[in-house]
């Protein structure tokens, strides 16, 4: 094979790095202590100071001097969206993370994680931002959609499977966000006050299992934990870099760092994005004048030229072995419609409505503000443009073609922000293009650069080797072709100086001040000014929109136009008629990046707008009403005894309709299982409260979050941490689990089980244990303590083996400052969630030597 200095397989010269995307030595031998420390050796402070904080963004320095090249970033969890926010550039979109737990299988989300390995590698990424490990200690987290779970060992578990996944194709996975950054309200600056067994038994509990499982990156949070700024914490010495082992880099979530000594002292070793003037000059002086050892600084050096070497980054070995090649389009897409299927939970299923009968099918109403828009994933800096984007309606309509009538109805509205121009309704004033103009202006309004873009929403420029710092404006132009008449509503997204003119006229012009500081608001969905206009169908409209930019305050700015609405009542009542001369009616409910998103925790869990109304009265009008609820994280369902079927089917990703649709008509099964548990009510949560008293948010439940909060609370939940349903029943018929274990050993369960319906199917096995209620190590609640699902055809007998880990068994102790075995009766249940366990055994733990003293 002929390689050349383009090929992105291979290096050029035998030695060199290799080049961003290309296959790197996953499992060449990494540079010794020696060889690095010879490399650093090369480097003035200078030189190794410059190292420690990125170049740019997403984008770390280069040193020649050392063989290394510049390693680059990209934010993930549901997709790999690259250096820059481009919607030419898509990305294949998983189900959103919370998802991928409710599959409750590890094999599913290693494939997923080799998927996400295969873009990065196209997109020339070294280094994806994920998985989000954080918990889901309160149902309205903002950012519940992007982390797995309430429970630390599915959390775990299934973090670990997403890091083998994205490693095993040679790109770095990064543990996020080291740690109790589990909320979003006052995220830069709170302070989580958490009690140390509190800590180490939960919130540090899925960390571990990344580091475990061979994570190259952690990085640090925002937030405080116990009065210390994360990226100035202990805990990233211990128990990250000494107890655990963690050889890899912490990273700082972006703009982390803020402050010179204390961070650099720490084991915080890279800061971004960059160049960050705090880890600069300024750190080079505290190294010249004893306030930080230079010591310190080698130490993260080591680490940044090890994590260089494990991604091809720095010259070595070539590369070995190859990861596998990137699956075709088709079988990635198939791949992604299979996770949505298995990651959709089948809350309710009366009378066996579903799997649907498409025979029996003469027409179906499909309704809901979510049926027609595909909303596949969150807010925030997860966000990515999908390489598709297939929605519930499109889904049926493909099911049910050639037989079948299929009509759809809004019912109610739920987007509040305006709708950026696209491709499908505006064109290029200059060339004709569908898309827009974008022109980035000096002060004498002269051309700076100029993209064509096929979205009106532009966060940044984003054309190779694009120079903008002369640009004080960034203007963006269309013709928008309105389908119908009426009034439309056109707006400007941005902040400082804004305005906006319609065929010449300014409509907008005026100063937009600021609401926030968070990089979400900043960066990505910032402050909107909106006004209504006239116009008629087939009647070309010149837009214009402009921001004049300013210092921290981001690049974003959009170009939006929503068309005229229906009234809502009326809206409303032609949703009810379509589903009242239907054989079916399926609503899709749910949120959208407006309302779950990073940056904001939601005010409750009440479903936006009048979505409960129109179930409730779609309900009323066809007995036959299936809902499905297109949300990140959990929703109140006042309407769920009502209605025969209920679907959850989160934020799906980008082959939402057709994985949606093989569950409602039978080619797969729902597969999942709820990865955290469902309150009726906001008011009935145990553990809701995310905002901080005087900078401080206590955690003062201890460990007890989700289901184990559930289980001393004085109301039951709507749906229990692990419920879901299949499509066949099955029968738990024994359980099997020696009588004694030795302190710190292992333990497999064997739970036998028959399929009794007349499909196959799979079930997710679940063991619980807890302690009797005296124990003085642990209260009686019951804790997950393993799980593994078979599969078994109509009448056929399975047997699950269960395998319970030492840890299980263990508290943290303060006092002896590390895990302790406590003696004692043990109750080992099985069942198919937290709240159905027909099994149970006992057993003893025989008590474990003291430590010496």
């Amino acid at each position: 094979m002929t390689v050349t200095a383009e090929d992105p397989t291979e290096p050029a010269v035998p030695g060199a790095p290799v080049p961003p995307g290309a296959v790197p030595p996953a499992t060449a031998a990494l540079p010794s202590a020696e060889e690095l420390d010879r490399l650093i050796a090369k480097l003035d402070l200078t030189a190794k100071v410059r190292l420690l904080s990125g170049s740019a963004v997403f984008r770390t320095p280069a040193e020649p001097a050392v063989g290394l090249r510049a390693m680059t970033f990209s934010d993930g969890p549901v997709g790999v969206r690259g250096e820059r926010w481009d919607e030419r550039d898509a990305a294949l979109t998983l189900p959103s993370p919370t998802a991928l737990a409710a599959c409750w299988d590890e094999q599913l989300v290693e494939e997923l994680g080799g998927l996400l390995a295969s873009e990065a590698r196209r997109k020339r990424i070294d280094v994806l931002l994920a998985p989000t490990l954080n918990l889901h200690r309160s149902p309205v987290g903002g950012r519940h959609f992007e982390c797995f779970s309430e429970d630390p060992l599915l959390t775990g578990r299934t973090g670990a499977a997403y890091v083998r996944g994205v490693q095993g194709g040679g790109v770095a996975a990064t543990a996020k966000h080291y740690v109790a950054n589990d909320s979003e309200t006052e995220r830069l600056t709170l302070d989580a006050h958490i009690d140390e067994r509190t800590l180490r038994e939960v919130y540090l509990a899925p960390f571990e299992a990344a580091v475990q499982a061979g994570a190259w990156v952690v990085m640090s949070a925002y937030n405080a934990v116990n009065g210390t700024a994360m990226s100035e914490s202990p805990l990233l010495d211990e128990p990250l870099k000494g107890e655990w082992g963690f050889d890899g880099l912490v990273v700082s979530d972006w703009g982390a760092v803020r402050s010179t000594a204390a961070s650099a002292r720490a084991a915080q070793d890279l800061s971004m994005p960059g160049p960050n003037a705090l880890w600069g000059a300024a750190l080079v002086r505290a190294v010249e004048d004893g306030t930080v050892p230079e010591a310190a600084i080698d130490a993260k050096l080591r680490r940044i030229l090890r994590l260089a070497a494990r991604v091809g980054a720095l010259a070595g070995p070539p590369p070995r072995p190859v990861p596998p090649p990137a699956p075709s389009p088709e079988a990635a897409r198939a791949l992604l419609r299979r996770a949505v299927a298995a990651g959709a939970v089948l809350l309710r299923n009366e009378d066996a409505l579903l799997p649907l009968n498409r025979a029996r099918l003469r027409s179906v109403a499909v309704i809901g503000p979510n049926a027609a828009a595909a909303r596949i994933q969150g807010g925030g800096s997860a966000g990515v443009f999908p390489a598709a984007a297939l929605s519930p309606l499109e889904g049926i309509r493909g099911a049910l073609e050639g037989g079948t009538e299929v009509r759809h109805c809004a019912g109610v509205f739920l987007t509040a922000r305006p709708t950026p121009l696209s491709a499908r309704n505006a064109y290029d004033p200059r060339t004709g293009e569908p898309g827009v103009l974008v022109r980035y202006l000096d002060d004498q309004d002269a051309e700076v650069h100029v993209e064509h873009r096929l979205s009106g929403r532009i966060l940044e420029p984003t054309d190779a080797g694009a120079d903008i710092s002369a640009a004080t404006t960034v203007e963006v132009s269309a013709v928008l072709r309105p389908d119908r008449s009426g009034v439309w509503r056109f707006a400007v997204v941005g902040l400082g100086q804004v305005s906006l003119r319609v065929d010449g006229r300014t409509l907008i012009d005026e100063y937009v001040a600021p609401e926030s500081r968070d990089p979400t608001y900043l960066h990505v969905a910032p402050s909107f000014r909106q006004v209504p206009w006239q116009v008629e169908a087939g009647q070309d409209v010149r837009l214009v929109a402009r921001r004049r930019m300013e210092a921290d305050s981001g690049y974003p700015v959009a170009l939006a136009a929503d068309p005229p609405r229906r009234d809502e009542d009326a809206e409303l009542a032609a949703a009810v008629e379509c589903a009242r001369s239907a054989d079916l009616a399926i609503v899709v409910v749910g949120t959208t990046d407006e309302f779950e998103s990073e940056g904001f925790d939601r005010p409750g869990l009440a479903l936006p707008g009048r979505q409960d109304e129109l179930v409730a009265a779609v309900a009323a009008a066809n007995q036959r009403t299936v809902v499905i609820v297109n949300s990140g994280g959990p929703v109140e369902m006042p309407w769920r005894s009502s209605v025969p079927a209920v679907l959850l089917g989160w934020f799906p990703g980008q082959e939402a309709g057709d994985g949606l649709a093989d569950v409602l008509f039978g080619a797969a099964e729902p597969g999942g299982r709820l990865p955290t548990t469902w309150a009726a009510r906001t008011e009935d949560v145990p553990v809701l409260d995310t905002v901080p008293v005087d900078g401080v948010l206590r955690y003062a439940e201890g460990p007890r979050i989700g289901y184990q909060a559930w289980l001393h609370a004085t109301n039951e939940p709507a749906f229990w941490f692990g419920h879901g349903l299949g499509y066949t029943r099955w029968s738990y018929e024994g359980l099997s689990a020696p009588k004694a274990l030795a302190a710190g050993a292992a333990l497999t369960v064997h739970v036998r089980l028959r399929n009794t319906g007349a499909r196959a199917g799979r079930e997710v096995v679940q063991v619980y244990l807890s302690r009797p209620p005296d124990a003085s190590a642990r209260g009686p609640e019951r804790r997950l303590a393993g799980y593994a699902a078979v599969r078994a055809e109509p009448g056929e007998t399975v047997t699950a083996a269960v395998r319970v880990e030492p840890r299980a068994f263990q508290y943290w102790s303060p006092e002896h400052a590390g895990w302790r075995t406590e003696p004692g009766d043990v109750v080992l249940f099985a069942g198919s969630s937290s709240a159905e366990l027909p099994l149970r055994a006992r057993l003893t733990v025989t008590a474990e030597p003291e430590p010496s003293p």
